[in-house]
């Protein structure tokens, strides 16, 4: 039997700010375990926490970027439960007034997986959010099979928790909510949102039933999913084994699982508790805040969006929507490729030098963009001189493989000491009437319609130049005479 697919995301994303939540320990990913702490979060008795405006202020950015809006006060709220990671037995977050509500992100198509892309079921839809909330983030445990290691270093780390409605139906637009929000929150610069670093972690809701008009399945949930595919993979799974359970009569349960990568399966942790069973109260120790000077004060900072980036690439650089949505899907790529545009070059020409050869060259070493160490101003300089005629687009190939090597020198002179240089004034038109003499039949050839002979004669061309140049050129010159 098919059921209808009911699925929300709770996605856990760290603010990147220099210092801790509530105190002034450093954030940091990688250093020795348990050196980034003191008694706040140690959670040591006595200890008081602080507000970190800076985390504050970018959670309402984020609000802003995605169409939240703000209660006029925001408060902060206790989450008691017992568990090694949080010492002092409560998480410090938000319950019934978080800082963003509602709001919505868009689906870009090219963020879905690349098998689905040409059939998305739901093309241009918008995932409603239910809320944003502010909290801080537990210390990371490392378990040892009969022990756990703890380190508090995560611990205090400023987290956004961005809860949608239930409004997804699948994996795959599970997989384009993910990535579209990954993007929206690294062109805001409120978080690098690398799962590889647990800077961005999901929860997964999922709810089966027979008909739209019932009311939701039990839910069961998906914790601790930390990277985009494996979230996919988790709920087809979970789609799945939902689905045999109940074609045999077994209900679901409101239960906690967890995802075994290596298995390909959920597992049972828990069964869920309800949110009253984590004893919400209002923090004592924390002033609620008035959020409208700190919107205002973050308001002229919402930047261009992924997706009004890519309607600017097209109207006004004349890229091809794929090519916009490339482009604009990195905000350091985005920046690269508008410091290379040129008003003598067509957008598409840079487009494709740039998607084509610049990011498969760094995808091979493993380099981001702002790695690259070919700067915007000398990959312009190769792409003029493709524009102009001087270099063929194979041969600006070879240039920009000598450039990436070694990014200190010019374009036009590794172009030279290659040999890719305009012959001698006069010199292509003597070698063109030359090979005109001395292949007559593959002349009448071209003549009589067979233009792919055109190849052989400019080939026999450049085998005579003293240098190597354009056989655009050549094969211009050759059909100027000839056709």
């Amino acid at each position: 039997m098919s059921y209808l697919v009911t699925i929300g995301l709770e996605v856990h994303c760290q603010v990147n700010t220099r210092t801790k939540m509530f105190c002034a320990c450093e954030t940091s990913f990688g250093d020795t375990p348990n050196t980034h702490t003191c008694p706040v979060c140690l959670g040591l008795p006595g200890a008081l926490p602080v507000l970190n405006r800076e985390a504050i202020e970018k959670t309402l950015l984020t609000g802003l970027m995605i169409d939240c809006g703000s209660p006029e006060i925001s408060k902060w709220d206790r989450k008691n439960y017992f568990y090694p990671d949080m010492p002092k037995n409560y998480q410090t977050t938000q319950m019934d007034l978080p800082l963003c509500i509602g709001g919505g992100v868009p689906l870009y198509e090219h963020c879905y997986p690349t098998d689905v892309r040409k059939s998305i079921a739901n093309p241009g839809k918008t995932v409603r959010l239910n809320r944003i909330h502010l909290e801080e983030d537990v210390a990371k445990s490392t378990h040892l099979g009969s022990s756990s290691l703890i380190d508090f270093n995560r611990a205090g780390t400023p987290l956004m928790e961005i809860v949608t409605e239930p409004d997804l139906e699948s994996g795959e637009e599970a997989f384009a909510y993910v990535r579209s929000l990954q993007m929206i929150l690294q062109q805001g610069g409120v978080s690098d949102a690398d799962m590889e670093k647990g800077q961005l972690r999901c929860d997964v809701n999922i709810s089966l039933r027979k008909k739209a008009e019932e009311p939701l399945g039990q839910k069961v949930e998906l914790k601790n999913l930390n990277s985009i595919s494996a979230i996919r993979r988790a709920i087809h799974f979970e789609i799945q084994r939902q689905t045999e359970e109940l074609d045999r009569g077994i209900p679901q349960i409101q239960s906690t699982r967890r995802w075994d990568d290596d298995r390909g399966e959920t597992q049972m942790m828990r069964t869920k508790e309800d949110a009253h069973d984590y004893r919400y109260f209002s923090c004592p120790d924390l002033l609620p805040i008035e959020t409208a000077p700190l919107l205002a004060k973050v308001r002229p900072l919402v930047p261009e969006l992924p997706h009004e980036i890519a309607a600017r690439f097209e109207s006004d650089l004349g890229v091809t929507a794929y090519d916009a949505s490339v482009l604009s899907s990195d905000k350091h790529l985005a920046l690269y490729f508008e410091a290379v545009s040129d008003a003598a070059i067509p957008g598409k020409k840079v487009a494709n030098f740039i998607i084509n050869n610049l990011l498969g060259t760094l995808n091979e070493r493993s380099l981001g963009i702002s790695e690259c160490p070919v700067v915007p101003e000398k990959l312009r300089a190769l792409l003029l001189l493709m524009e102009n005629g001087t270099l063929a687009a194979n041969q600006a190939k070879e240039v920009f493989t000598v450039l990436f090597e070694s990014p200190e020198k010019d374009p036009a002179a590794i172009a030279d000491s290659l040999g890719f240089k305009p012959a001698v004034a006069g010199e292509l038109e003597g070698l063109v009437e030359q090979v005109i003499a001395n292949n007559p039949s593959e002349v009448e050839a071209v003549k009589g319609g067979n233009e792919k002979l055109l190849n052989f004669l400019t080939g026999q061309v450049m085998k005579s130049a003293s240098t190597k140049p354009n056989p655009k050129q050549v094969t211009e010159l050759l059909r100027a005479r000839l056709l």
